[in-house]
């Protein structure tokens, strides 16, 4: 049997990036390629130009290809931004006739009266995550399969998003000739990779902050059990940095990446950059301590502020207990792990992506935390062999689901 190929990619504001890997025939991926390249058409992960989207992808996908050698035909997506939103839901079945074990018929069963609901018109689910199982009246149960009882219940998390959005972005994939195998949620990808079962079992929240948007999942009892994005994230910085300093802001952005911080607290007052080296006829200088502390810490602190108050409405601020992981671009701003302890009031560390073969250390880094994420969704679904691909996105987003927390 051929090695299967894998291919993943992550769109956002600032720039789109695309990873293949092979998986062996003994179901272990090997990273063999990862690139990345500007995204036009997009702000703030609204997709405002489709062509100019598709055209991005498709030099991504190109690079990709002369890299690997691979002609890239399909991949999954990730799929972000503030349309997306959560809520957990409850479902139960009478299990007839009652002498007999649950199946996974049952379990499926369950799992469709959790997620038969009313949306509003304009959205759909991305993904139904069974978090625990109540077996006549006894909760906790992971895995009710084999068990005997009259009455299964299921608490899901269930994800939603924008219609429309999503298929915007399937209609920019096909123009650049790439089928789209399936959506992902960027913070279920991310975690992935910068996660282990143990903090997920514990109780984590992480925080995925990019160009366009922050994305947050909330695990309890190793399940999400609150998701959501924001659009306010690394991009709003850049901005921030170019308006404060009248920079353009592929300039402000260089400046944020090379020299920013959350913060001035260990940088010296006497340090100054020199804009030459992003502007060859500036002789211009500025502190590297008013631009942390003035300019880039008020705008962290706020984007943390906000994901904290948004989680602390919804009444799981006791969540925190296992600690904060950030991940994505603006995770690489030094700092940030201690002013995200000090406002969670919780332990915070960086999320990159590890474990993972043939991937160099230019590429373990928390910005390919997603991309990275993405391919190790599809190497744990094949490894297990479970799971036949299919256009629909809902139902292999189900199935999926299903096997990530253990129930296939």
């Amino acid at each position: 049997m051929r090695d299967q190929i894998l291919s993943a990619f992550d769109v956002s504001s600032r720039k789109i990036s695309a990873a293949v890997a092979r998986l062996s025939r003994d179901k272990t991926m090997h990273i063999v390629g990862v690139t990345e390249t500007p995204t036009q058409g997009m702000r703030r992960q609204v997709i405002t130009n489709i062509e100019e989207v598709s055209h991005s992808i498709s030099i991504c996908a190109d690079r990709l290809s002369q890299m690997t050698g691979i002609k890239l035909t399909h991949a999954i997506f990730s799929v972000s931004g503030k349309h997306i939103q959560s809520f957990n839901h409850s479902g139960a079945i009478a299990i007839t006739p009652s002498d007999r074990d649950i199946t996974m018929d049952d379990v499926n069963r369950v799992i469709d009266i959790a997620g038969a609901m009313t949306l509003d018109s304009d959205r759909n689910i991305l993904a139904l995550a069974p978090r625990t199982y109540t077996l006549d009246g006894m909760s906790g149960i992971k895995n009710p399969i084999g068990m005997a009882g009259h009455k299964l219940e299921v608490e899901a998390h269930i994800i939603t998003g924008i219609t429309a959005a999503q298929r915007n972005l399937v209609k920019c994939a096909n123009s650049a000739r790439i089928t789209v195998d399936e959506l992902v949620v960027s913070g279920l990808a991310s975690a992935e990779a910068a996660l282990s079962p143990g903090e997920r079992d514990m109780g984590v929240t992480l925080i995925d902050i990019g160009a366009g948007s922050s994305d947050v999942v909330v695990f309890s009892d190793g399940g999400p059990i609150q998701t959501f994005a924001l659009d306010e994230a690394g991009d709003l910085i850049t901005d921030d940095i170019a308006y404060g300093l009248r920079l353009p802001s592929t300039v402000a952005e260089q400046l944020k990446i090379t020299f920013g911080a959350a913060g001035g607290e260990h940088i010296s007052r006497a340090e100054m950059i020199d804009l030459s080296q992003f502007l060859p006829d500036c002789h211009e200088v500025v502190s590297r301590y008013d631009l942390a502390e003035r300019i880039i810490l008020p705008r962290i602190e706020e984007i943390l502020l906000h994901i904290r108050d948004e989680i602390y409405g919804q009444g799981f601020d006791q969540r925190f207990a296992g600690g904060i992981v950030i991940t994505g671009g603006t995770a690489k701003l030094a700092g940030i792990t201690e002013l995200a302890a000090k406002i969670f009031n919780a332990p915070a560390r960086i999320g990159a992506p590890h474990s993972v073969y043939g991937m160099t250390d230019a590429f373990t880094n928390p910005s390919y935390a997603t991309v990275i994420g993405l391919l190790r969704w599809q190497e744990q679904i094949l490894a297990n062999d479970t799971v036949n691909s299919g256009n629909n996105f809902l139902q292999n987003a189900m199935q999926r689901i299903k096997f990530m927390f253990g129930l296939l």
